[in-house]
């Protein structure tokens, strides 16, 4: 997989971590949402996201 694919399962998955966690214990879970929402609108703006630069650090393909 490459770097994109695996920003977009990352993503993905703590968007459905939160809101889960949101449901079953704590409204407060849904600022983890609110975070990867922001870092992605971000990424968006600036052309730079930071789990893509630690995914290239891990040895993952582009």
């Amino acid at each position: 997989m490459t770097v994109n694919r695996w920003l977009r399962l990352i993503a993905g998955v703590f968007v459905l971590l939160s809101v889960l966690l949101a449901v079953s214990h704590s409204i407060h879970w849904l600022w983890l949402t609110a975070f990867v929402g922001l870092n992605l609108a971000q990424s968006a703006l600036t052309d730079w996201c930071p789990m893509m630069t630690l995914l290239r650090r891990l040895g993952v393909r582009d």
